[in-house]
């Protein structure tokens, strides 16, 4: 008998099957930050919110006017945690208080990247949520196998280089498949 080490995903993409019922993931597509045998954390990145970076700063650095270009700068809907939380995304060419390395990406949660970033002085590339998603021990590896997920290789073009309403498409493609050719049911055997 074979023993058979987990799979995990972590730098990987979880694509939203159509036939997602929960509202929080639905034609979502999600970059794994981490997953392990304790469970699993990830960002939605396809679900900008009516938010930019100007309002976040406006909270942060009340006194301080933000520059125009943060109107341009779009916050995204992490997950359904912590959504009062800021995470970005980020080239790793810098680092900031409280940042992880990421096969070749970063992750940031301290402040000091917001201003960097509106002061023209952060990384090349960013992508801003607010909350994440998170899985308990297990449970990604069930929804995975209720067939609730597809994943695929991470490529950083899909969060940095296309707009947001590309990318779920875009990751699926990476699989040679077209969403909108599968049902909107679940099937099991």
């Amino acid at each position: 008998m074979k023993n058979l080490s987990p799979s995990y995903l972590k730098h990987q993409f979880l694509i939203a099957m159509p036939h997602m019922a929960d509202p929080n993931f639905a034609h979502t597509l999600t970059y794994i930050v981490e997953h392990n045998a304790n469970g699993a954390m990830g960002l939605v990145v396809n679900r900008p919110q009516e938010l930019n970076l100007a309002d976040i700063l406006e909270q942060l650095r009340p006194d301080v006017e933000p520059p125009a270009s943060c109107l341009q700068v779009p916050i995204y809907l992490g997950g359904p945690v912590q959504t009062d939380r800021g995470f970005v995304l980020h080239t790793s060419e810098k680092t900031y208080q409280a940042t992880v390395a990421l096969d070749g990406l970063s992750l940031s949660t301290s402040q000091d990247i917001l201003f960097a970033i509106a002061d023209g002085v952060g990384p090349e590339k960013s992508l801003i949520t607010l909350g994440y998603a998170g899985w308990e021990a297990g449970q990604l590896e069930a929804e995975l196998a209720d067939n609730a997920w597809l994943n695929c290789p991470f490529d950083p073009e899909i969060i940095f280089g296309m707009a947001s309403d590309k990318r779920l498409n875009e990751a699926a493609k990476i699989l040679k498949i077209d969403l909108s050719l599968l049902t909107s049911q679940a099937g099991h055997a």
